[in-house]
């Protein structure tokens, strides 16, 4: 695949037509999504109907909109209001962030799938992963001064926000179940003035400024003569399970852009960065399973760099072992920035707790690996189910189980993620993933008496009092096929997990080795979940926990949360990638007056601080791993590695012909850190062969830079091959969204 570089006139996206409207582009965020955070994922459309003026906007079918919540494929009305409505059920349950669907318009019309007996099934684009228009608001969720008000409201309360970004496609361009006939996957944006700028009122709604009784302007179109090379266009992935057919061909035929062309990179950047200006405190990046890894770690970048700092990213890496994509699953965060939702927590937790085909003790290898194979398993984004698979009450219905599986998602490493309606113990319509997808407002009621709202509540709290949940170092104590006990610990404060799963058997737990001080520990949960007490004494060969009986399905959770005093301890940091200038956040304790914050010993410039954050600015250091300190009357903290990225980034295509033997594949190594400093350990993105021997690959690398580099060949065993001769030289593009396309080389 050759894609030659054009230049492309970067334009200012929200300049508005009047001043009145600026205010909508500068809402205050709370800061980044941490591990003291529970996030609250809502459908926006399946959650709370609190302004029925848009269930059926204008222009849009009536055919496609339900409200009862008896066809799941059709729009139920929910919409930013309603979500306006719900925040003090949201407070009380202990959310500090929701993750909702993506704001922006989405195609609105019909998606009709042609069945075998001649009948239609009917879709709507509820969900949000139909990309349409990524300057105006999704109508049947409100506009924009309702999308603004949302978020006030919420940051008003305490809660972050966190959108769907989708990045990936637009909507179905070709119909699978009418001979892939030509459908939709069209692009618009709304109209500019004769400057090129975007045209919004001051409420922060496009204007029909041409006067053509449209908002919506027609920019790419896949089966259209406007723009068709910004879409893959190589028809649907289906069976093609290869690297190259994952990112390059389409997911369910929604129509794939080209990350590897410089107006779709910089469309996509601007898009993203407007959303940013919106006030939002992160991204939930969707299909990154199917991205260009160059093109999203250019699109991290360039969020984090624009005015308002570094926020949260998380993306859905749809995998888990033994899948072998599994080592681009783990290492994705790595290179590009963008952190995980945890399927692999997800793999395992339905497995053990769900249909039982594992145990503990495979719960327990699991929080070992992982604490290998992530680099920063405190930052990935935990869940038992989301949108994308059934609920857990269809896996198994017990609700005691889902009450267990509740309480040790929000007490394990990660951010955990609860899915809508969980607290109010819903099973969906039917196993699939849009049978989960009910509308709570007739589903249920928002009760906030339920046992599973009740242990999101307290250990919600105990996430934001004790810093181990948020931030600590996971060790299993003890395991069997049935129980578990861990420890989470950050300096002296800890937390100690005791789980028994089974509905079935009671067991008594040995006397176990304990770093926590003596005394008696009372039950965070309240005995919720038949927790009791657990005494703590010294004997000769330390402190111990005393032997203690786990009922069936009993949890407990026992707290011990002193004082660190004034000394800087580091918990997290968002980002740990990013560039001179850019401002980050860390998070921990003692990081309040007088501290010094180093780079690599080089000193940072401290934006804000107080006892547990501080946001600094990236000094100029050199490119690669810095390690973070801080520094407080004569006190230095631990460590927190950071990526430097040695400027903007931009993508280089290599292209390379070369012979490889089974188990064989072809890495690019260089003289800049973006391409391992010469180390073949760091090159972590294998090239795509889609014909024959001819490699190829994105990659991501400053721009106007001029570097040395040569392909390897690399088994899994680590061996390689260099290639002879001279270090093959490449420049990258000026243009901070450019590509260079590189000609086809032959391995020497």
């Amino acid at each position: 695949m050759k894609i030659t570089h054009i230049g492309y006139l970067r334009v200012l996206i929200f300049t508005l037509i009047a001043a009145l409207s600026l205010p909508l582009s500068a809402q205050t965020p709370l800061g980044p999504v941490t591990g003291k955070d529970v996030v609250y994922q809502i459908l926006t459309d399946r959650f709370y109907d609190g302004d029925s003026s848009n269930n059926i906007p204008d222009g849009s079918p009536e055919d496609i909109f339900d409200g009862t919540g008896s066809d799941l494929k059709l729009y139920q009305g929910g919409d930013f209001q309603g979500i306006i409505d719900k925040i003090p059920y949201l407070k009380n349950m202990g959310v500090t962030a929701v993750w909702i669907s993506a704001p922006y318009a989405n195609r609105d019309e019909k998606i009709i799938d042609y069945q075998d007996d001649g009948s239609e099934m009917v879709w709507s684009s509820y969900h949000g992963y139909h990309a349409s228009n990524y300057y105006r608001t999704n109508a049947h969720f409100g506009g924009m001064k309702d999308f603004t008000d949302m978020v006030n409201a919420l940051h008003a309360e305490g809660i972050k926000v966190v959108i769907d970004f989708v990045s990936n496609h637009t909507s179905r361009w070709q119909n699978p179940t009418d001979n892939n006939s030509p459908e939709n996957g069209r692009l618009y944006e709304p109209d500019r003035d004769e400057n090129g700028n975007f045209v919004f009122d001051t409420n922060g709604d496009p204007v029909d400024l041409n006067s053509d009784g449209s908002l919506d302007n027609l920019i790419a179109d896949p089966n259209g003569n406007i723009n068709p090379d910004w879409f893959h266009r190589k028809g649907d992935r289906g069976s093609d399970s290869t690297r190259f057919g994952f990112r390059y061909k389409d997911l369910g035929s929604l129509a794939d852009f080209t990350h590897e062309l410089p107006e779709v990179v910089e469309y996509l950047e601007d898009a993203a960065v407007f959303w940013k200006s919106k006030g939002i405190d992160g991204y939930r990046h969707d299909a990154t399973l199917h991205m260009n890894p160059a093109f999203a770690k250019g699109l991290r970048d360039a969020i984090d760099s624009a005015p308002g700092g570094a926020v949260t990213h998380f993306g859905e890496f749809f995998i888990g072992k033994p899948d072998p994509k599994y080592a681009e699953y783990e290492s994705f965060p790595d290179r590009t920035g963008i952190n995980n939702l945890d399927f692999e927590y997800f793999r395992t937790i339905t497995n053990v707790l769900g249909d039982g085909s594992q145990d503990m003790n495979d719960l327990a290898s699991f929080y070992q690996y992982t604490d290998d194979d992530y680099a920063y398993e405190n930052q990935t984004v935990t869940f038992i189910d989301n949108h994308d698979v059934p609920r857990f009450l269809r896996v198994n219905s017990d609700q005691r189980s889902l009450d267990v599986a509740l309480a040790l998602t929000l007490v394990s490493r990660g951010i955990p993620n609860l899915y809508y309606g969980t607290e109010q113990y819903v099973n969906g319509a039917d196993g699939s993933e849009n049978g989960g997808r009910v509308f709570m407002q007739t589903d249920t009621t928002f009760d906030e008496t339920t046992r599973a709202y009740k242990i999101i509540k307290a250990l919600s709290d105990l996430r934001q009092a004790n810093d181990a949940v948020a931030y600590g170092q996971t060790n299993i104590l003890y395991s069997s096929s049935d129980v578990l006990v861990m420890s989470r610990k950050f300096s002296d404060k800890e937390v100690v997990i005791a789980i028994n799963r089974s509905p079935f058997e009671e067991y008594t737990v040995p006397a176990l080795h304990t770093t926590l001080p003596e005394g008696t520990y009372l039950d965070v949960l309240n005995t919720e979940l038949d927790g009791d007490s657990v005494s703590v004494s010294t004997t000769s060969e330390g402190r111990e926990l005393a032997s203690f009986h786990l009922a069936r399905q009993e949890v407990n959770v026992w707290s011990y949360n002193p004082d660190l005093g004034a000394s800087p301890r580091l918990g997290d940091a968002q980002s740990v990638m990013g560039r001179t200038g850019n401002n980050v956040a860390l998070f921990g304790t003692g990081l309040d007056s007088g501290i010094q914050v180093s780079f690599d010993g080089v000193p940072a410039t401290v934006v804000s601080n107080d006892y547990g954050k501080a946001v600094v600015e990236v000094p100029s250091v050199s490119a690669g791993e810095n390690l973070i300190t801080v520094d407080k009357d004569g006190n230095t903290s631990n460590e927190f590695v950071f990526s430097a990225l040695s400027d903007d980034q931009n993508q280089v295509i290599f292209h390379v012909n070369a012979s490889t033997s089974s188990g064989q594949q072809v890495y690019v190594v260089g003289n800049i850190p973006e391409l391992g400093d010469w180390d073949p350990a760091k090159a972590l993105d294998a090239f795509h062969n889609p014909d024959a021997d001819n490699w190829f690959l994105p990659v991501s690398v400053p721009k106007s830079t001029t570097f040395e580099y040569k392909y390897i060949l690399k088994d899994s065993a680590g061996n390689l091959v260099w290639e002879s001769g001279s270090n093959r030289v490449a420049t990258s593009s000026d243009d901070p969204a450019g590509v260079v396309d590189l000609p086809n080389h032959t391995f020497q």
